[in-house]
């Protein structure tokens, strides 16, 4: 394809120019509107410029890269919400001895992680962990994050749906799932050992500071608590029932707390069902027993706690008892039910999973496997779905629709088929020097231009002779 009228081809470069700053540098201070933006505003100037047409510019958007891209968001949220990262979170502290182990750990687990839930979710979920662990353990929080962003870039490599620009590549240039994974998994287990010894190397100092010991088996189960208690109970909610069992906990234990909690409980009246009068006893705690519990420094012994308790309990009211009883049943019965019904939709979410991977590696279609695995589960979870579709990120699905009409006007000026024509007989990959040649390029332009459109660009070798 040659060059097209000089006006065109000025134009069309000042369009791709203004869309690659703002997604290189989306705060740049002279126009500080961000990558999306950017790609809107370079795919309406390539229209207005006369580059491409309106029809073009619809025909351009790739519609099964954006469904293929959206369906592994949401069955990511929905994995999300069934616990599989803090499962894999929990995998990272089981059973490790020091720092070393944990960074191995880090870097496999990561990598398989990004390979199948997308590098993006990986590293935002697992980052969470990774701190508390260390934090934890006294471990400084540097080598493990790094070896969670080198590793989860890595491991993504190996399948179409590991970051975005795999979806580019693989759906563009038509290569399977399953020989896109076998092509690239070699290259990526040699890559995350040698990113391990790399790491290893550069912090042995930093991560020899502390003796390796093993971590304590506790550890994940605090991860995990900790996790439940900030996402799953509000302290609103909890804070009566916390405060409750505490007071209780410390009637039996704790001396002093017993002290304070019986001066709480001294300014109310306390009605109590008493066996022998068959009536209820008004009880307010004389001033003279609050000077004598208050002046001693003690509270009340465990046997009048009990006796007290037992008082309570052995009430002649043959109405309280039974309706307490069926209660306590009611109440455990829905608990149980609950946790039934938690534990079969967290079952459901790990089967469409899994069955979403074994239809992408049948070679099926790989946009509809997606949607349709995201849409059962919408199904199975029986509620409104908007709180999850609100966790899907439509502005890097914004920023896909305008980076293919900007990409593709600029394919129309004839610059980018000019300098493959110029590159391509020096970098066939029928040689050493060739492969190593169209490595560099693409490593330098996913650096300076940014991966998605470097492997838009790069999809496009398919089609070439030399493949």
């Amino acid at each position: 394809m040659g060059l097209t009228g000089p006006v065109k081809v000025v134009l069309g470069s000042i369009a791709f120019g203004i869309f690659w700053v703002l997604a290189v540098f989306p705060a740049v201070p002279f126009l500080p509107i961000g990558r999306t933006a950017g790609s809107l505003l370079g795919a309406m100037l390539m229209v207005i410029f006369q580059v491409i047409s309106p029809d073009e510019a619809y025909e351009a958007i790739d519609l099964p890269i954006l469904g293929l891209l959206f369906g592994t968001m949401v069955v990511s949220v929905f994995l999300e919400r069934a616990d599989m990262f803090k499962h894999l979170g929990k995998l990272l502290s089981w059973k490790s001895r020091g720092g070393k182990d944990l960074l191995f750990r880090i870097c496999l687990i990561s990598a398989i992680a990004s390979a199948l839930f997308t590098n993006d979710t990986c590293c935002v979920v697992l980052t969470e962990f990774i701190l508390k662990i260390a934090r934890q353990n006294n471990l400084p929080p540097q080598p493990f994050l790094l070896a969670l962003a080198s590793s989860a870039n890595i491991g993504s490599a190996a399948t179409p749906i590991g970051n975005p620009q795999n979806l580019v590549i693989a759906v563009q240039s038509g290569i399977s799932f399953e020989r896109f994974l076998w092509g690239i998994l070699p290259a990526m287990i040699v890559g995350i050992l040698m990113n391990v010894a790399i790491l290893l190397i550069y912090f042995w100092k930093l991560l020899s500071i502390e003796k390796d010991e093993e971590v304590a088996s506790t550890t994940g189960d605090v991860v995990v608590e900790d996790d439940v208690n900030l996402h799953r109970f509000s302290p609103a909610t909890m804070s009566h029932i916390t405060s409750m069992g505490s007071q209780e906990f410390g009637l039996a234990v704790d001396p002093g707390r017993t002290v304070s909690h019986r001066s709480r409980a001294s300014s109310m009246d306390i009605d109590i069902q008493t066996p022998w009068s068959g009536g209820i006893e008004s009880m307010r705690p004389s001033n003279a027993s609050r000077e004598v519990v208050e002046g001693a420094g003690i509270s009340v012994s465990r046997d009048e706690v009990v006796t007290s308790r037992s008082v309570v309990r052995g009430t002649s009211n043959p109405r309280s008892s039974p309706i307490g009883d069926a209660s306590v049943r009611s109440a455990d019965e829905e608990g149980s039910i609950k946790r039934w019904k938690r534990l079969w939709w967290k079952t459901c979410v790990y089967l469409v999973t899994v069955g979403m991977l074994i239809a992408l590696l049948s070679g099926l279609n790989m946009s509809w496997s997606a949607i349709t695995a995201a849409l059962a589960l919408v199904v199975l979870d029986f509620k409104d779905a908007s709180p999850c579709l609100e966790k899907v990120s439509y502005s890097l699905l914004i920023f896909f629709c305008g980076m293919f009409i900007t990409v593709d006007g600029f394919n129309k000026t004839g610059i980018p088929s000019a300098l493959w024509d110029f590159v391509e007989p020096h970098s066939r990959i029928d040689s050493a020097g060739g492969v190593a040649l169209l490595s560099l390029v693409i490593l330098v332009l996913s650096n300076v231009a940014s991966n998605v459109p470097t492997g838009k660009y790069s999809s496009a070798l398919s089609h070439k002779d030399f493949w």
